[in-house]
């Protein structure tokens, strides 16, 4: 395992310095599944409403939010000039939600921690939301799937 980037050489937390690094398109996608009890699941050929709004709406426009606001929320994020977030909320074959967020930034350094957690706040905002069903919802698997650009892509390309 390579050495932590967010510690200096007095072993103390630290910002890493990016400013030399190159200006790169760089890419994340990161994905959430909300899993609701099966006593407890909602219609999935319905659209998903409760009192506080249409669900996956909501939870698109947080998710959307959180990954813009990331670097208030995480030490050490830089504050990131974003140029697209995306995402997508379906139901899953099993009948769980998945969640999907792709981020996309062309500055110098990636943008995974703003798809996590972009998947992550839709996946709490769907929570929130439906915990009046239940609070036996479980929110699992939050993921990066994968992303481009900077020192290499993950997951690496098999040759």
């Amino acid at each position: 395992m390579s050495a932590l980037t967010h510690v200096d050489a007095g072993n103390r937390p630290t910002m890493v310095d990016v400013g030399d690094k190159a200006v790169t398109e760089r890419t994340a996608r990161a994905r959430a599944t909300v899993v609701f009890p099966p006593d407890a699941a909602p219609d999935r050929d319905a659209e998903l409403r409760t009192k506080k709004g249409p669900v996956f709406d909501t939870a698109i426009v947080a998710g959307v939010m959180a990954a813009k606001r990331t670097h208030e929320l995480i030490p050490f994020c830089h504050p990131l000039p974003l140029d697209a977030v995306r995402l997508e909320i379906d139901w899953g074959a099993s009948g769980e939600v998945v969640i999907e967020c792709s981020v996309r930034a062309t500055y110098k350094t990636g943008v995974e921690m703003e798809a996590l957690t972009g998947a992550s706040v839709a996946a709490l905002t769907i929570y929130d939301m439906c915990k009046a069903l239940t609070h036996g919802i479980l929110i699992r698997e939050i993921a990066l799937v994968e992303k481009t650009g900077g020192k290499r892509d993950w997951p690496e390309a098999s040759a």
